[in-house]
């Protein structure tokens, strides 16, 4: 064997859900159960294949660079529009992504997607006359509008039509997605689903986890029954402070989830009781790999965008973060392919030119930017870490629905260097390994307030990584 394990979605479940159409039945605990069960035995099918190998054939020894056969693209994941709760057209939006230098972009509209006819009173959109009066401006040959029972009209555009017109091969891409939006109790738990066809109705469940659980267990269940490419990721798990890392962990089949939002409501940074995204990927990782044998989960930057209008401003808008994938080709499967695989950065504004890993450590390089310093923290957990926890307490001593307290062991600072490049050696006991750069350079128009430019290195698993836990994507 050569040590390259890959690993595919799991297949559906015989007998369980089909339906894919709003308004489907809900899964229930037994469905989900049964589901898990299926998927575990995969993974540890895989696990033991795994563990099988020799230590140095573990790790695969991946470079993360441009070549004659692959290039960087930046892509968004997560937009809003006049579908849903976004206060422009689906076109303008897509032409501001497309002149602003991305090659791909994925539409999410909350439970609905752009494929049907749907007429809308221009003075009663989110982006009202001011937004119609830009598409006019930008499309003046294109623009369907009525008058209709005294009120002036417009037909959305679907995302096929908005596709035709603005997408370019090899250039610009545009991908249809869904923002899966459920709850439990009052929580709000969002998925996005990538490269859907068919809307996908919030599957609920009896518990945060469950509802996660339940969401993605649909998602992949279509993706098996299709045939499609698609992808499915936890949104902004602070937003509501819904998603703790106890919530997040245990998911089967979820890769993906958003370590920094550009919306400026989703709390990346945390609160005085709640932990910060990053903190929630540590724990996340070190749950996943040391205790729960499930595989890495990687983290992702989006914009969320809603408004597009009064740009650099305090609301939720576009620019803000993307991902930087490796691809050979610009299609949805391609993109996917990669982003499954790990070939990609997150960012907010830094650029980078290599990344390296094998058995040996983890190398970044940097795109420097003129006048910029940069700084590359290495951040993970070593074995032997203190696993207790402790539940969080207000100001009163009582509890509070938060992620539990956890040692320091858990996503420490190995190691941070200045300049444009950096490697870490391990030494031997690592569980994971990821990185940070931070630029000297504020982030022109930050999620939050005092933001820097920044990028986030994906995991890899360390020597210390048991051997039923790792690279099984």
């Amino acid at each position: 064997m050569n040590g390259s394990i890959e690993m595919t979605h799991p297949p559906a479940v015989p007998g369980d859900l089909q339906e894919s159409e709003p308004g489907a039945r809900r899964r229930t605990p037994r469905h989900a159960a049964r589901r898990s069960a299926a998927v575990m035995v995969v993974v540890v099918a895989l696990a033991a294949m795994w563990a099988g190998l020799a230590p140095a054939e573990r790790f695969r020894s991946i470079s993360l660079v441009e070549t004659a056969q692959q290039r960087w693209h930046k892509g968004n994941l997560h937009t809003h529009s006049h579908w849903s709760d976004g206060d422009d057209y689906l076109e303008s939006i897509a032409l501001w992504y497309r002149d602003s230098g991305y090659q791909f972009l994925v539409f999410t509209d909350h439970n609905v997607l752009p494929n049907t006819e749907r007429w809308e009173t221009i003075d009663k959109t989110r982006g009202g006359r001011r937004a119609f009066d830009k598409l006019l401006e930008k499309f003046p040959d294109w623009v369907d509008h009525r008058e209709h029972k005294g009120l002036h009209q417009v037909r959305l555009r679907t995302f096929d039509e908005v596709s035709q017109r603005l997408a370019v091969p090899g250039e610009f891409l545009l991908i249809q997605g869904e923002e899966i939006s459920d709850h439990f109790d009052r929580l709000p738990i969002h998925l996005n689903a990538g490269n859907v066809r068919e809307v996908i109705a919030p599957r609920g469940g009896d518990s945060v986890s469950e509802v996660i659980q339940n969401n993605v267990d649909f998602v992949l269940a279509e993706r098996q029954r299709t045939g499609r490419p698609m992808m499915v990721h936890l949104n902004h798990p602070n937003f509501g402070l819904a998603v703790t890392a106890e919530d997040l962990a245990p998911i089967i089949g979820e890769r993906f989830f958003e370590v920094y939002n550009g919306h400026p409501h989703v709390h990346n940074s945390g609160t005085e009781h709640h932990a910060s995204t990053e903190r929630l990927w540590d724990i996340v990782l070190t749950k996943r790999l040391a205790e729960l044998q499930l595989p890495i989960m990687y983290g992702l930057a989006v914009d969320d965008g809603h408004n597009y209008h009064d740009m650099p401003s305090r609301e939720s808008e576009p620019g803000r973060g993307w991902v930087m994938a490796l691809l050979p080709e610009l299609t949805p499967a391609a993109v996917i392919q990669a982003l499954e695989a790990g070939r990609f950065y997150a960012s907010s504004g830094v650029s980078l030119k290599r990344i390296d890993s094998s058995d040996r450590g983890l190398f970044v390089e940097i795109d420097p930017v003129p006048g910029e310093t940069y700084a590359i923290e290495f951040i993970g957990t070593r074995r032997g870490y203190d696993p207790r926890s402790y539940e969080v307490l207000d100001r009163k001593g009582q509890p509070v629905r938060a992620t539990r307290r956890y040692s320091a062991d858990i996503g420490q600072r190995f190691s941070v260097a200045q300049g444009t490049s950096a490697r870490y050696d391990f030494i031997g006991d690592e569980i994971y390994v990821r990185a940070r750069v931070t630029s000297s350079a504020a982030h022109p128009n930050p999620s939050e307030v005092g933001d820097l430019k920044s990028a986030w290195v994906q995991p890899v698993p360390g020597p210390g990584c048991p051997p039923t836990a790792g690279p099984l994507e």
